[in-house]
């Protein structure tokens, strides 16, 4: 019959945990000893009674090198992610000990253009509560990350969470003013079908989170028989990672990018940008903050939620 593991062996001390750690991520003693401030021996043999209490090789050991088994590698991998779990909530801890803390996975743009204007509202109402914010460009797995929540656009499909919708995105056709006077756009009706054909043949740029929107948008809105045959074209030109550089590159007049205007409000506001045309792309893709469901009822994410539903409803009356 086979015996558990008493949980004292299933528990290693942090000295060995974080001497492990420090020597995987170096791949040296010596490094991991100048990194905690010990010797070389006392790595070597934490290390080793780290080894002895698990009953597995961590490092395979040839002269003065070292390297990590394959079960070294998982396990690195592991406590790796807990020793930072720690880490971060000690901080946490001891710069807020009186509230809590809500590490949130934000979309770079709308992080920096829509939510941080806004945040200072929300600190204010809950000044117990700590924010720390890390962007994500796609969907992850909580199990894997010190994440509470995130603010994802896509589906709801997020597994083992709950997606709690918060807003569509509408994506316009936009450049620079020069670049519209350069190549005639701004004598086109910007609602004829004419301006699908101009558009088709200038450069487009994209954005690699949304590598088909503008063939979407060229399909909702242009069903020419000439146009359709020539979609291809539309994943020609310019890629970028993120809307902020890829809005960059249309004020510098590099060609015309689909952005969604809530986003560019500042650029349109200053003439940076102008709509080449006012039809937006349509799309079943929304913003949502996703929670995972182990998370649910972490008061922090509740506030932060509530927050969120208050302030969109508040801005939906007034534009409306």
């Amino acid at each position: 019959m086979m015996t558990t593991p008493s949980s004292k062996r299933l528990v290693p001390s942090t000295s060995m945990l974080s001497a492990f750690d420090a020597a995987a991520r170096t791949t040296s003693f010596t490094a991991a000893a100048k990194e905690l401030a010990l010797t070389q021996g006392a790595i070597s043999r934490q290390v080793t009674a780290l080894e002895q209490q698990l009953g597995v090789s961590l490092f395979q050991r040839h002269k003065q090198t070292i390297r990590l088994t394959q079960a070294g590698e998982i396990y690195a991998k592991e406590i790796n992610a807990a020793l930072s779990h720690i880490r971060s909530a000690t901080l946490n801890i001891m710069t807020n000990p009186s509230g809590g803390v809500l590490n949130l996975a934000i979309l770079p743009m709308f992080g920096s253009r829509w939510l941080m204007p806004r945040l200072p509202d929300f600190l204010a109402k809950n000044p117990q509560i700590t924010i720390n914010t890390v962007s994500k460009l796609s969907p992850f797995d909580f199990a894997l990350e010190d994440i509470h929540c995130a603010i994802h656009f896509g589906k709801k499909n997020w597994a083992q969470a709950n997606c709690l919708f918060l807003m569509d995105e509408e994506a316009v056709p936009v450049c620079s003013p020069d670049f519209l006077q350069q190549r005639g756009l701004a004598k086109i009706d910007s609602r004829s079908e004419s301006i699908c054909a101009c558009l088709i043949d200038l450069p487009l740029l994209h954005i690699s989170t949304r590598p088909d929107a503008w063939q979407q948008w060229f399909s909702d809105h242009d069903n020419r028989t000439d146009t359709i045959a020539n979609l291809s074209k539309t994943r020609q030109g310019m890629h970028f990672e993120q809307f902020a550089i890829a809005a960059n590159a249309a004020v510098a007049g590099l060609g015309v990018a689909l952005l969604p205007k809530f986003l560019i409000q500042s650029e349109l506001e200053r003439n940076e940008l102008v709509i080449v045309c006012n039809q937006a792309l349509n799309t079943d893709n929304g913003y949502y903050l996703v929670t995972p469901n182990n998370k649910q009822d972490y008061a922090p994410i509740n506030a932060f939620q509530q927050w969120l539903i208050s302030i969109l409803n508040k801005e939906k009356v007034t534009k409306n």
